[in-house]
């Protein structure tokens, strides 16, 4: 089930990204890096910048039979980047749950909200180690550019742009 995201589930959020960031950028980008990303992106104040922002955020939740709450396995997040351009900024999945069809739901659920708020194409930055580069090719995707982003502390991006026409 996807649900949109308020205020209140920003602490699931981070624990969702606090628990998916080392094991997916681990063997990738350097831990100080890693936490450094996490306090960028992460922070309780970032992320009501981001929703104060626009930026939409989705939550995946598999229902529990024997309680009432439902556990979140999965968050997206996507913004209005500019006319008819979309971005998908923000896409995980718990490990415990990835490919079972979580991250292509919300995928779908980030595409029909662009294409209602008169989205033509979605975009997204990933790093071009990621595994999910085939995830994204597999759900149409493909490569724009290639782009480095200097961060602060020396940190560096090495992204792929990727995109779709909706």
């Amino acid at each position: 089930m996807i649900r949109i995201a308020t205020l209140d589930d920003i602490p699931v959020i981070q624990q969702i990204a606090y628990n998916t960031w080392p094991s997916t950028y681990g063997g990738i980008i350097s831990e100080a890096q890693i936490k450094y990303m996490l306090d960028l992106m992460y922070s309780t104040e970032s992320l009501i910048q981001q929703m104060a922002k626009g930026h939409q955020f989705y939550l995946f939740e598999k229902e529990q039979p024997t309680t009432s709450e439902n556990e979140v396995l999965g968050f997206a997040s996507v913004s209005n980047e500019s006319a008819g351009v979309f971005k998908l900024n923000k896409l995980y999945i718990v490990p415990t749950a990835q490919k079972t069809g979580a991250g292509k739901a919300l995928l779908s659920a980030v595409k029909g909200y662009a294409i209602q708020n008169g989205g033509k194409e979605l975009i997204l930055q990933v790093n071009k180690q990621n595994p999910a580069i085939e995830f994204y090719k597999r759900q149409g995707l493909s490569i724009l550019s290639e782009n480095i982003f200097e961060l602060e502390k020396g940190f560096v991006m090495d992204d792929y742009i990727m995109g779709i026409q909706l």
